[in-house]
Formats: C-alpha cells, structure tokens, sequence
C-alpha cells in the first residue's frame, strides 16, 4: 500500500490531541513529519500557531522536505495558516480533525465565550478539503450551535456554510489502547471509578451527590477511586468528599503514569460518568475496553458509545442524568456483587474494539490517502 508524506500540525499537544496523534501514526503506513506547540494557553495558540508553525513550515521546505499532505486539529486556523505558509505547503489537500469545537464547548458564563474563535472554527472548516469529527453528537450540535450563531450577524450571513458542514463532514472516532488483560476479580465490594478532568463540565457535585445518597440507602460497603487531571482551579467538591469519603477512597487524584491508570481501570467494577460535556468520551471507552461496569448519562456522545449493544442492554447502563438514578443504579449494583452476580460484559469489551488503535489505524490511513488522492475542492461561498 503507499505510504503518504504526512505533515502534521498540532498547536497543543496534550490531552486527547496528543493521545490521537500519537496512536494514528505509531503504526500508520504513512510517514509523518510533526510540528506541535506545548498544550497550555490555548486561546494564544488558537490565535498565534497559524503565524509560528508557519515559520516551521518553511524551514522544513527550505531544507528539501516536501510532503503529499497536511493534517491539523482544529486548534489551528488553517486559513490564516493557508496565507502564511510556503506554497509547497500551502498547496497541500488538508485534513482538519475536530476534537471540540469553540461555540459548544461549555464556559461557566456565556458571556465570556469569545465567538472569534467560533469563527476561526468555521474558517478552518472553509479551508479544509476535508473535515472529521470524533462524534456524530459533536458534528450535530455544532451545525445547530452555527445556524443559530449566523443567523445573529446583522448581515452577510454566511448560512451557505452550515448546510456544507451538515453534509461535508465525515465521523471518524478517536482510538483508545488496547487494554491489558484482566485477571480474576479480587474479593471485596463494588469498587466504584470516577475518572474525568477535575473541572465543572464534568459534574462532580452530581456524582458526589449520587455516593452520598448510596451511603445514606444501603448498608452495603463500597469503594471509591476518583482520578484525573487536575488544574489551577479545582472545584472545591473535592475537597469536601475527600474529608467527608474519606474512609471508602482507594485511589485520589491523578494517576502519574499510564500503567498505574490501567492498574485503576483493572481494579475498577464500575466505570461512572457524570459529565455535562463530552464530545467523545475517551474514558469512558477505555474503561468499558478494560472490563468495567458502565453507568453514564443518556446524553452527549455516550449512546453512541453504546450503539452496538441491544436496546435492553443500553438501557442498562444509561441513567437519566439525575443523582438519584445513579444512586439507584449503584445500589442494585452493590446489591448484585453480594449475591455473586457477575457484572462484566463480554458485549460491551467487544463493542469497545472497533476504537482500538489496531482495528481504527487502517481506516484511517486509508481515508487520509483518499484525502491526498482525491483533493475534493475547498468549500468556497
């Protein structure tokens, strides 16, 4: 099969960015040449990476390196890019990946949100000769979220765009790694896993709730694990459960390497999500790859998720959002283990393969090569 020369633009190289990056191309029959930028400040690399990678572009030109195509997340503005590039570079079919988007994502104040950079995403998107994005939930909301937002120009709505995004775009889902083997269960009770970033759109105050309501409705013993990335700006729920959980917590707080996260997913029965915002749902994915129990919210991306499973079989592990259902679905659980009931699910570990990078890597180097190959026309207005 041939092998593309891929350049990759990356302006904040963390995260789930770096995770897709560097999953896709570790394997990929495609060569690829990379330009990343730290991931921290990420309003000043939407707004400068166009001008820095720019320069990159063309020191890489000016050495004799040339290249079949150019891939970048939506964290460049690939118009401005376009413009300021070399034309070796500029010249290049472009793939952009939308892993979130600036007029959905959620801000605690809505007047704070800085709708330039929607318009960066939408400039992008009219640069690009291709656009994926990690969901169909994503793609949908921000169509939705676009329409809306044209239509409140006072002139020279640019609504030809939203109907282009709506059938333009492909849904290519994030990869996860293949997960370890899972040995025999340990005796004890339901160990329960939060994982998700430390901040507010992930809803800790509405899984805490839901834990104190299982404390306050059964006897039954359980345990708790509540991991992830921590920011300047925690929520001060967590400090008030780790005083007030204290005596059921088995691991807090950020998991300092990949192989004590995986020894957290193994150790896991329950994989719980209360997250307001998920354009995918990375964790969750792995923690259902890895053999855990899931209980998330009927909303977002996460029936998607679950898509290939019975409809009998998803209604199991999507609870309506509210604490007190997840305090319900945690206390039959609880009550299930005691009796011996076995909570895995071969389904759903097999539902979670098609995200593993062995089986996603060729989809999508073969789709990157129809981008190079075919160089569909840009979206002009």
């Amino acid at each position: 099969m041939e092998s593309l020369r891929v350049l990759a633009i990356e302006p904040y190289y963390g995260g789930s960015h770096k995770a897709f990056l560097d999953g896709w191309r570790q394997g990929s029959r495609h060569r690829w040449e990379l330009i990343t930028l730290p991931p921290s400040k990420w309003k000043w690399r939407m707004r400068h990476s166009a001008i820095t990678c720019a320069a990159v572009a063309k020191n890489l030109i000016d050495s004799g390196q040339h290249f079949d195509v150019l891939f970048a997340s939506d964290m460049l503005n690939l118009a401005e890019f376009r413009g300021l590039a070399p034309t070796p570079i500029s010249n290049l079919p472009a793939l952009v990946y939308f892993h979130e988007n600036q007029l959905t994502y959620p801000v605690r104040n809505e007047k704070e949100r800085d709708l330039h950079f929607a318009m960066t995403n939408l400039t992008t998107f009219l640069a690009a000769q291709e656009v994926w994005f990690n969901s169909s939930f994503h793609h949908r909301s921000f169509v939705n979220a676009l329409d809306a937002f044209l239509r409140r120009m006072p002139d020279f709505q640019p609504l030809e765009a939203v109907e282009r995004i709506r059938q333009g775009c492909k849904i290519m889902p994030q990869g996860i790694r293949p997960p370890a083997p899972r040995g025999e269960r340990s005796p004890g009770p339901l160990r329960i896993l939060w994982a998700a970033r430390w901040e507010h759109d992930k809803n800790p105050e509405l899984f805490f709730d839901a834990i104190h309501r299982l404390e306050n409705q059964t006897s039954l013993d359980f345990r708790l694990s509540v991991v992830g990335e921590q920011f300047r700006d925690v929520p001060e729920i967590f400090a008030q459960a780790r005083e007030s959980l204290g005596h059921r917590i088995d691991r807090w707080g950020y998991q300092e390497s990949r192989q004590e996260y995986e020894a957290v997913l193994s150790e896991a029965d329950v994989f719980v999500s209360t997250a307001d915002h998920e354009f995918f749902g990375i964790a969750a994915a792995e923690a259902m790859a890895a053999g855990c129990y899931p209980l998330l919210p009927k909303r977002l991306a996460y029936p998607e998720l679950l898509a290939p499973l019975a409809r009998d079989q998803r209604r199991r592990h999507l609870y309506d959002g509210t604490a007190q259902d997840l305090a319900n679905r945690l206390m039959e659980l609880t009550q299930s283990l005691r009796q011996g009931e076995w909570l895995g699910s071969r389904e759903i570990v097999h539902a979670m393969d098609r995200f593993t990078w062995p089986k996603l890597r060729p989809k999508l180097d073969t789709a990157l090569t129809a981008v190079a190959k075919n160089q569909p026309h840009r979206m002009p207005m």
